[in-house]
Order: structure tokens, then C-alpha cells, then sequence
């Protein structure tokens, strides 16, 4: 027998190495060499360059091209998964023929969504078909029934080799296909277990052939790593058109659905759902959700509005600097960054004069949310400054900026879309950068509105009109 050749590739850049190292030398990640087997493959003479003329081997042949400008055709019409929250992450509805991956803890609602969504086209006239390779059709069923959505209609296949997949596939003809998940489909051109890197790469690659020709979009669930990126290489994420992330805690109600990329739409976009006994509900004003159990009678509460790909969303922001019982400070961050918490720290000791070092500080984002732009620094500042002084800030107040190593607040993008989502909750102060102060026309606005806007330069500043 012919002994089997086996690589070993970097599951973040795909690099091919012939034995395993700790270090993957091209992208610098530890411990990202798996091994695969590699495939017989027969070989294609390449084209070879002589004098200035390219010469062809057997089997070569020269493409036809053609102008962009001759392309003809218009962009698809896009199908209403009746879901809002999910259609505005897709960028205003799913597109025919693409190929979606929506990754997650387990237990998050990945499947739940998905046999959601299944159902709902279905019963919107389109023909579904539904791939579960993780559990039985009768657990299927169970979790069916306890949706609102009448599911009855949708087909079920239970199988994991993708080559019966795509054969159910290309008899039915649906015009959705949803594949849960990823990882348990094997194809038996490739040796190896399923879930491997070689096994993931080449069932996407041939679920992203099989859309693309029949025009059925298809859903594909994908795991996740300890470090919350999607389990398999890298060129996963690369393949396919679309990947969502469903975020959330696990003993909270509300989900988070995060486009981090999207060839149809805006990127970083995201939804909101509650998960209760019949299924996932979108949320229709995140905002009210994330600020209704908000304490106002409390020290360290601030409130930001965060900006989300396109949308506006006001979160609480609690700290709590409290004196450290034993051996060195604690900092405990959730959903803040832990190194930008350090730096503000350093900042509100060196500039402002709070004194940090011997107290814990605890910083939590309310409702299981990340805060992944420099606009929240200024609540976060105030926060803490609260629970310091033990004061509370005033309860219609909004704080917005990017605290600089100096102190001073600096200006942050599309401040009247955030005051806007502001004066929906009730908010009437607005405490920012002095450049960011809308001036002309929309200052004369927001006075109309019985809205303050009140520019601080520096956190000093702002302490002093909180705390004097």
C-alpha cells in the first residue's frame, strides 16, 4: 500500500508545513498546526513563459473574457426572512444563491434562529430544506413544536456525508438550505474525522459551489473556539458570504446577532433578540431593553450611546471602585476592554487626582454587550469618578467621548444620530467633547428640543461640573 502524505497547515493563515512546530512562522499564532491528509490529486502542467511567449501544457485552455461594462443582469430581489432583526443584519433581507455562517456558544440559539427562519420562508412560499447533523429528527421535532412559528412543512434531513446532502439537495431544489452544523459533515474523498481542517475547508468549499450554481442560499452553523472565533481554518470565514456571530449570556434573556462580515451589506451591524419558551423575539428598541432595570439612585451608573454599525444603541455603563482587602488590586472588566481600562485608570490618577491604587475596580457593560469603540471612555471615566465620590450622576445624563492619555476628551463620529437615540429614552443632557458640540442649525435643533449640549475639555472639567 501506498503510504498516506499528511501536512500540517496553520488553521489562522492556512500556511502548509511538513512537520508540526509550536510557532506557525507566517502569521506568528502558537500552537495552530493540525495535521490533515493530504489527497491524491492528478497533476495540470502549468503554463510556462519563454521569450516573452506563454506556451501551454495538455489540458490547458484559454478562457473567454469579457468586459464589465458588458455584463449584463441586475441584483436579485431579496427575500423577507420575516424575522426584522436578522433581515437588518443581512443588509435588508437574504440574497438567493449566498452562503451564510452563523457561529456561537453552544446553546446561544444558532439552531433555534435557524429552524425559525426555515419555517418562516416556508411558510412564505419558499422551499426549505433542513440538514441536522447533530441531532435526531424527533429532537428536531420536540424543539419545533415549542416554536411559534408552524414548522410542520419543512423538509428534515438527517445526514452527515455531504455527498447525500448535496445529491437531496440538487433532487429537491430548494431555494434555502440550512446545514447544522459544519463540522459533523464529512465527504469520503477525504480521509480524516469530521470536524478536521481539511474536512471543514472542502465541505464549505463544495456547500459555497453547490449555492452558487443551483442559486439556493444556504445556512451553515459553525462552533466555536475557546477564544470565541469559529471553530476550523481561517479560509472558513473567507469562503462564504456572509458570517454572523450570535453573541449573549448565558443566564440572560437578550442575544446579540453581529455581522462581522458581510459581501451583501454593512459590516459590524447587529440585532437584538430575547429568547423565551416559544423561540427567539426580535427586539424592536434595543435601547429600552438595555436600560430598563437602571438603577438611578446609584453611584457608578452612566449612561452611552454606542454605535453599531449603523445604529445608534444606549447602554449602561456601571463602575465600582471599592477598597482592596488583600494583596494587590483587582481589575475585573466585562465587556470593556482590560487594557483600555488600565490606561483610563492611569489617566484619572495622573490628570484628574483619583486614586486607584489601593482599590478594586470592577467595570460591567449591562446586558451582555462589548464595547469595541473609543465613544464609551468617557462614561466609563464618569462611572468610576462616581463610585469614587460616591455621587450619583444626574439620571437624564449622556456621556460621549474618547478620553486621551492627556485627559482631554476628543470628539467621536455621528454625535447627532447618538443624541437622537438620547431623546428617545428621555435623555436631556449631553456631555461631549467642545468640538463635538453641533453648531448652526442643528445646535438651533436641539435647543428646540430642550436639549443641553455640554462641551468639557478635559475630564478635570467635567468632574467639576458633575462634582463641585
Amino acid at each position: 500500500m501506498a503510504r498516506t502524505k499528511t501536512i500540517h497547515r496553520c488553521t489562522e493563515c492556512g500556511a502548509e508545513y511538513p512537520r508540526w512546530a509550536g510557532r506557525c512562522d507566517t502569521c506568528g499564532e502558537w500552537n495552530t498546526l493540525v495535521e490533515e491528509i493530504v489527497a491524491p490529486r492528478a497533476s495540470t502542467p502549468s503554463a510556462r513563459r519563454r521569450g516573452g511567449t506563454t506556451t501551454l501544457g495538455e489540458g490547458g485552455s484559454v478562457a473567454a473574457t469579457t468586459r464589465i461594462a458588458d455584463v449584463k443582469g441586475s441584483e436579485s430581489r431579496r427575500w423577507k426572512s420575516g424575522i426584522d432583526e436578522l433581515d437588518f443584519v443581512l443588509g435588508g433581507g437574504i440574497v438567493p444563491g449566498s452562503m451564510v455562517l452563523v457561529g456561537g456558544e453552544p446553546g446561544i440559539g444558532k439552531s433555534t434562529l435557524l429552524l425559525q427562519v426555515a419555517a418562516r420562508l416556508q411558510q412564505g412560499g419558499l422551499r426549505t430544506l433542513y440538514v441536522s447533523g447533530e441531532e435526531s429528527p424527533l429532537q428536531v421535532k420536540l424543539r419545533a413544536d415549542r416554536l411559534a412559528e408552524p414548522s410542520a412543512d419543512v423538509a428534515l434531513l438527517s445526514e452527515t456525508q455531504l455527498e447525500t446532502i448535496l445529491a437531496t439537495g440538487a433532487a429537491m431544489d430548494p431555494q434555502a438550505m440550512f446545514v447544522d452544523s459544519i463540522q459533523t459533515v464529512f465527504t469520503s474523498d477525504l480521509e480524516g474525522a469530521p470536524g478536521n481542517v481539511g474536512q471543514v475547508r472542502e465541505c464549505a468549499a463544495r456547500l459555497m459551489r453547490f449555492a452558487k450554481d443551483s442559486g439556493t442560499t444556504v445556512f451553515v452553523v459553525g462552533h466555536v473556539t475557546k477564544g470565541g472565533g469559529i471553530a476550523g481554518p481561517k479560509t472558513l470565514e473567507h469562503i462564504v458570504d456572509t458570517v454572523l456571530y450570535f453573541e449573549g449570556e448565558g443566564s440572560l434573556d437578550q442575544r446579540v446577532l453581529r455581522a462581522t462580515k458581510n459581501r451583501f451589506g454593512g459590516v459590524d451591524e447587529i440585532g437584538v433578540f430575547r429568547m423565551t419558551e416559544q423561540g427567539l423575539v426580535a427586539v424592536a428598541n434595543p435601547s429600552e431593553l438595555f436600560l430598563g432595570d437602571r438603577l438611578t439612585t446609584a453611584s457608578g451608573s452612566a449612561v452611552t450611546a454606542l454605535l453599531e454599525g449603523t445604529r445608534p444603541l444606549l447602554v449602561e455603563i456601571q463602575g465600582l471602585a471599592a477598597k482592596a482587602g488583600f494583596g494587590t488590586p483587582q481589575r475585573v472588566a466585562t465587556g470593556y476592554d482590560g487594557r483600555r481600562l488600565a490606561l483610563l485608570l492611569a489617566v484619572l490618577d495622573k490628570r484628574a487626582g483619583l486614586p486607584f491604587a489601593q482599590l478594586d475596580v470592577f467595570v460591567n457593560v449591562v446586558g451582555g454587550l462589548r464595547v469595541q469603540e473609543p465613544a464609551g471612555d468617557l462614561a466609563v471615566a464618569a462611572a468610576l469618578a462616581s463610585s469614587v465620590y460616591d455621587r450619583t450622576l444626574p439620571p437624564d445624563a449622556v456621556f460621549l467621548g474618547e478620553v486621551g492619555l492627556a485627559g482631554e476628551v476628543r470628539p467621536i463620529s455621528q454625535v447627532e444620530r447618538r443624541i437622537a437615540e438620547a431623546e428617545k429614552m428621555g435623555m436631556r443632557t449631553v456631555y461631549l467633547a467642545e468640538r463635538s458640540i453641533p453648531r448652526g442649525p442643528a445646535r438651533a435643533r436641539l435647543e428646540a428640543r430642550d436639549i443641553r449640549a455640554i462641551g468639557v475639555t478635559n475630564i478635570g472639567a467635567l468632574f467639576e461640573r458633575l462634582f463641585a
